[in-house]
């Protein structure tokens, strides 16, 4: 009965602060494996996101990338968008890896990567103005696919005729191409662009299958011409990637590699059909890339201390209503606090602009995305957007139905995961700013506190915390 499975629970998170306590311990110095729990030291690292993305991948990516050879996206597209703050000059990532501001690296777009060449041309022009040379160290894997202008056309139109059922999708392309990619016969693939006249032809075809689709005006030719002239300067750049990638690794060379979005928007994992149209996890690394999983030494999930996500669908925790575009009746209990976080947090899309629903951090959907992903250790991002508040609150299981699941258990159904019921715990909160901290030590007792119970919860040392925006405020904590 419920008292059984609520005994089986609390049992789990027991065991799950017994690994998190041993898994700390390792990370101090007793680990007798030559991995890299904080992903400083690994062959290849995985930076994943491990909520409903937005967490801040890209400024860890950019912390670990100073020590790393190539850095490689290996999902999503333009769809995706983060902000690396370098000597206090923004960067929007929306398509490029994060591995093109240090000079050392060699940066690839895999196959699982869905590519705007229009996208590229605009966040490479910023590169070329501050004097980053970068021509010679991006690389395009030759089996990625295309996303045209008229795939943002027909994804706005699929969007339009939902009409109450809208995903919320960014209208960047990504789904019609994934769609194209699985259909194959109407997929266009960066590599095509070699053989300029057999392109031409099949994109001309690939146009007229979903002009018959979706009913909308197009110009073929005047597209086809300024794909043209893009694929002059594109080419040069067009590589096996699978081959690329593994040639590195057996050259001794070191690899992050680079998710877009989480674990939560993962096709086959996340709140379908509330997801993007890629695999966003670890499985993502292999089929995006062609890395085989035994190569991943370290996966490091990022996570912000409170929970957002963009768009519509099942969201446990959120505290958010109307003034800060969720779905909450107008200020209800906490939807204050919600306003705040966003406030504070500055929670609105890189990519579209839009204001991010923010709640409570959900320990249950980070137990899950650690399930999946299997993370070394965790980034837990933004802890000092908690700086006012008098209380934290974490959610700490799901009820359905009077019964609390299981550890790891996440409804697959919108109606099942509408309807849960969330545990919280509340603790105190530090009420002091911590963006001057830049060491363990330096955090107030009560921010430590919350950051134990997050590694007793999921089970996972933390290994970074991020304390502002700049990259001298990530705090290390392990090896």
């Amino acid at each position: 009965g419920a008292g059984e499975s609520s005994q089986a629970s609390t049992a789990a998170m027991l065991a799950n602060a017994s690994v998190a306590r041993a898994a700390r311990a390792a990370a101090s110095g007793a680990r007798t494996m030559a991995t890299s729990v904080s992903g400083l030291n690994s062959r290849v690292c995985a930076v994943l996101g491990g909520q409903w993305g937005d967490e801040g991948k890209g400024k860890l990516a950019d912390v670990l990338a100073k020590n790393y050879d190539i850095v490689a996206r290996f999902n999503g597209g333009a769809n995706a968008g983060h902000t690396v703050v370098v000597n206090g000059k923004k960067f929007a990532f929306h398509l490029l890896p994060c591995g093109l501001i240090h000079p050392h690296t060699q940066n690839l777009l895999g196959n699982g990567v869905a590519v705007d060449l229009d996208a590229l041309d605009e966040e490479t022009a910023p590169l070329e103005s501050e004097g980053i040379e970068w021509r010679n160290r991006l690389f395009i894997s030759d089996r990625a696919h295309l996303v045209t202008s008229f795939h943002k056309i027909v994804d706005g139109l699929q969007e339009t005729r939902r009409a109450k059922g809208a995903i919320g999708t960014t209208k960047k392309g990504m789904g019609p191409c994934y769609t194209a990619k699985a259909a194959r016969s109407m997929a266009l693939r960066v590599g095509m662009l070699r053989h300029w006249d057999s392109f031409a032809t099949h994109f001309r075809n690939v146009v007229e299958d979903h002009q018959r689709l979706y009913d909308f005006e197009y110009e073929t030719e005047a597209e086809l011409e300024r794909i043209r002239e893009q694929a002059s300067r594109v080419n040069p750049m067009v590589v096996d990637g699978v081959h690329m990638i593994n040639k590195a690794y057996a050259d001794g060379r070191s690899i992050i590699t680079e998710g877009a979005n989480a674990l939560m928007l993962d096709l086959d994992f996340g709140t379908y059909p509330y997801v993007t149209s890629s695999s966003t996890g670890a499985g993502g690394i292999c089929t995006g890339l062609g890395l085989s999983p035994n190569k991943v030494e370290s996966s490091i999930g990022v996570m912000k201390a409170y929970t957002t996500r963009v768009g519509s669908g099942p969201f446990p925790t959120e505290l958010t209503d109307s003034r800060g575009g969720g779905d909450l009746p107008d200020f209800a209990p906490g939807t204050d606090i919600g306003l705040h976080l966003q406030t504070v947090g500055a929670e609105i899309g890189v990519t579209t602009g839009r204001k991010r629903r923010c709640g409570w951090l959900d320990a249950v959907v980070m137990r899950y995305s650690h399930m999946v992903n299997g993370y070394a250790s965790i980034n837990i991002t933004k802890l000092d957007v908690l700086d006012e508040l008098e209380e934290v609150r974490i959610g700490v299981a799901y009820s359905l139905d009077g019964q609390v699941l299981p550890p790891g258990m996440m409804p697959s159904t919108l109606e099942d995961l509408g309807r849960v019921e969330v545990q919280h715990e509340t603790m105190p909160g530090w009420q002091t700013s911590i963006a001057d901290c830049r060491s363990w030590d330096d955090l107030p007792a009560n921010a430590q506190a919350y950051i134990r119970r997050v590694e007793e919860l999921v089970g996972c040392p933390v290994s970074w915390v991020g304390v502002g925006p700049g990259r001298e405020a990530m705090l290390q904590l392990c090896d």
